[in-house]
């Protein structure tokens, strides 16, 4: 079974390697809905479908993994800050309460037609932040690149009280069902 993962994600290598098939990366530019466009519930479902899709039709042999994670807080999705100051902010906002991390993950096979499309959710919730612990995680990791300004893999403990659900999924690609998909295709290859 050829297995290509559709994302330059660094993590999602990291813990897709963990499952132990060989994959091949490749990401093609591809539209991604916004937030406002449709409901932050679906983003993350339609933009790894896209992300999946744009490969699948270049090697449609491929099953292609196409992920997309979102931050939802106050019904609001929360990106990867424009500034540091943006950075304060968010953190600052998450202290003391929950936010959910939606995943949406996208298995295609063009090929004979095989089409699994699910997200994962986990809550995620914050211990009380003073200002000074904010920058000193600040300090301690490159928030400029992290969706919600933070990463439950460093340092996370500094910020996280809580995580109901699927680290991986808070990470960027849930490996409980995707495992579980994936056998399920090399047991019928």
């Amino acid at each position: 079974m050829r297995l290509i993962l559709a994302s330059q994600s660094p993590r999602r290598r990291e813990l897709l390697a963990r499952l132990s098939y060989p994959f091949e990366v490749l990401s093609l530019p591809t539209r991604e809905f916004s937030d406002g466009e449709i409901a932050p519930e679906q983003l993350p479902l339609r933009n790894a479908e896209a992300k999946a899709l744009a490969v699948a039709e270049r090697f449609p042999d491929a099953v292609v993994i196409g992920a997309d994670t979102v931050i939802v807080f106050d019904r609001r999705v929360i990106g990867k800050p424009r500034d540091r100051d943006d950075a304060f902010n968010t953190l600052a906002g998450f202290s003391g309460r929950v936010h959910e991390v939606v995943t949406g993950i996208a298995l295609l096979r063009l090929e004979d037609g095989f089409r699994a499309v699910w997200s994962e959710s986990s809550r995620v919730e914050f211990r009380r932040l003073s200002p000074d612990a904010i920058q000193e995680y600040m300090r301690r990791v490159d928030v400029m690149d992290k969706a919600g300004s933070y990463a439950l893999q460093e340092h996370g403990d500094m910020l996280i009280s809580q995580v109901e659900g699927d680290p991986d999924n808070v990470i960027g690609l849930p490996l409980g069902r995707l495992g579980a998909e994936l056998a399920a295709l090399a047991c019928r290859a």
